[in-house]
């Protein structure tokens, strides 16, 4: 079966930055399962995967704006510590979920310095371009309920209560 709209595909995926650095593999994990043509995965990679079959390995270069899209200093804000329900325990690097007004976003604490913290709200791999080792697993049609919930069901899918 072809990677189409409304498939169920199974790959398993190495990726690195630019250095060649690793940044993620499935490789010792479950493979990765999405519902094609439903924004499961960014959209470079969707498209280049599209037209591939179960077997197929192919490498993909994905620039920021078809991955997690450039990086925005718009997305830097400045918070007071006191915002904090345990400020105690703040740390450089660290992340947490935050509402905004798109709804929640992961930011990522870049300063601390006096009673302020500077948080990162772009996505960690935003401005970055992205290299895929890719081996196709599987290629299905997916389900009536997978096409109602928008994600895979099954073994390797992110389940939902």
């Amino acid at each position: 079966m072809i990677i189409a709209k409304d498939t169920v595909v199974t790959i398993d995926y190495s990726l690195t930055d630019e250095e060649g650095e690793l940044i993620d593999s499935s490789e010792g994990e479950e493979p990765l399962v999405y519902l094609h043509g439903h924004h499961g995965i960014i959209p470079g990679l969707e498209e280049a995967l599209a037209g591939h079959q179960e077997g197929d390995r192919l490498e993909v270069t994905i620039p920021p704006e078809e991955g997690y899209g450039d990086w925005d200093e718009d997305l830097v804000e400045i918070v007071s510590v006191s915002d904090f329900d345990d400020p105690e325990t703040l740390e450089v690097g660290a992340q947490f979920e935050t509402d905004t007004e798109e709804g929640p976003r992961l930011a990522t604490i870049i300063e601390i310095e006096g009673g302020e913290v500077t948080v990162d709200l772009n996505h960690p791999l935003a401005g970055m371009t992205l290299n895929f080792d890719i081996v196709v697993r599987n290629v299905r049609a997916a389900t009536a309920e997978e096409l109602a919930h928008g994600h895979p069901h099954g073994a390797g899918a992110h389940e939902h209560d």
